[in-house]
């Protein structure tokens, strides 16, 4: 998985947009366009498939999926999920996601915490 090289990506992409817009993000906002991946948890193995999202909610992007069983990654740093959009999956409602992905593919994104096994 790609976690070292995507902290670098987003921060300078934050930093265009500022230049751009003149605005700075606030916590509330970089805490879903920014997973703390200081550390990941691994051969974490969905209870189902998943899709993977490019935003922690089910109206983003599906970017790939993660199938069930499938041994993977997420970001975990020093903190929980983060809070996005409210969902049912995996037989339980929630608004918690994590970032991560499949070993097997360099795709990554957000999933669902409920189907985690964390």
């Amino acid at each position: 998985m790609k976690f070292k090289s995507l902290g670098t990506a987003l921060t300078t992409a934050a930093l265009i947009a500022t230049a751009l817009t003149g605005t700075v993000a606030t916590a509330g906002t970089a805490a879903a366009a920014t997973p703390d991946c200081s550390s990941a948890l691994t051969n974490v193995k969905p209870k189902e498939t998943v899709n993977l999202r490019s935003s922690p909610k089910t109206s983003a992007t599906a970017l790939g999926t993660w199938g069930k069983g499938q041994k993977g990654g997420v970001c975990f740093g020093d903190r929980g999920p983060t809070t996005g959009g409210s969902y049912t999956a995996c037989g339980k409602t929630s608004n918690k996601w994590y970032f991560g992905g499949p070993n097997s593919t360099s795709k990554e994104g957000w999933v669902p915490a409920t189907c985690l096994p964390i």
